[in-house]
């Protein structure tokens, strides 16, 4: 039965969000690339920030959120290691469904 259990925990790892620091970006930058992607883009007193569905909608499935004056973070899915904002808010072509 652990066996069983370990098994499980194991593959479902790599299916779960994980936040990915990105270099700081301005509001402008946010803007424009969720534009692109066909996010939502949202803005307050705190910061500033993307959501889409990773598929070209918005959604909360891919998120860039960055806090004014720090750097940004991504949240991803799964083993996906995004290096700038438009890969963070989308899937690469060979995984979407």
């Amino acid at each position: 039965m652990l066996l069983i259990l370990i098994g499980a925990l194991a593959l479902s790892g790599p299916s779960r969000a994980r936040d990915i620091t990105l270099h700081k970006m301005s509001v402008e930058e946010i803007k424009s690339a969720c534009a692109k992607v066909g996010g939502a883009f949202s803005q307050d007193n705190g910061g500033y920030g993307c959501g889409t569905n990773c598929l070209g909608g918005p959604g909360t499935d891919c998120i860039v959120n960055c806090k004014t004056d720090q750097k940004c973070v991504a949240q991803v899915i799964g083993g996906r290691r995004p290096h700038n904002v438009m890969e963070a808010l989308r899937k690469p072509e060979r995984h979407r469904r």
